[in-house]
């Protein structure tokens, strides 16, 4: 036996842990998990360079993008006051005033490191996958950076080797967004 099939083997036999579907097998649920944190992490460094379009192109066309307002964290965006309740058309806008002028607060851009983190598989029914993660973001302008935290769920629908973003929910921990002059300029 080879040391890649000893290796292999054991890849096997480690336990599913419970922020792991259940129902999948364990090395399938694993796989999932280190495929959905991979894309999560892209994504996360597409909006750290500004590299919009390409950030923008995850998106599946019937894709939402909910920001809640940080007292209704858990509030319905259709019936609730919410920061971002765009459909794929509205974030086309944000997208294009972003890497506009128009957005004077982003003009020269925000600098952004965003953390990833506690990445978790909710549920997969081979076609869409649920996962939930936390984050922070620290945003740097002059004289000052701000960060933001919270948690962050996705529905990511499979296409080919990769996904796309049919939903994507950002739940800030953050009571107000008075220390960030209560302006939410940047994308979470």
């Amino acid at each position: 036996m080879s040391e890649l099939d000893s290796e292999a083997g054991t890849l096997e036999k480690l336990p599913v842990t419970g922020d792991v579907v259940q129902s999948l097998p364990g090395r399938d649920a694993l796989w999932t998990r280190l495929e959905c944190e991979r894309f999560l992490y892209d994504e996360a460094a597409l909006l750290d360079t500004w590299a919009l379009d390409d950030w923008y192109a995850l998106f599946a066309d019937d894709a939402t993008y909910v920001v809640p307002s940080t007292d209704a964290i858990c509030g319905d965006p259709d019936w609730d006051l919410a920061l971002i309740n765009d459909d794929k058309s509205h974030l086309a806008g944000r997208v294009q005033r972003l890497k506009s002028t128009w957005a004077h607060i982003e003009n020269p851009h925000s600098r952004t490191s965003r953390l990833i983190s506690n990445v978790r598989i909710l549920a997969d029914d081979g076609q869409e996958v649920s996962v939930a993660a936390k984050f922070v973001t620290y945003r740097s302008r002059p004289y000052q950076t701000t960060v933001y935290s919270g948690s962050v769920s996705y529905r990511l629908r499979r296409t080919g080797e990769s996904f796309r973003i049919v939903s994507k929910v950002v739940r800030l921990v953050h009571e107000t967004l008075r220390d960030s002059g209560g302006v939410l300029s940047i994308l979470l």
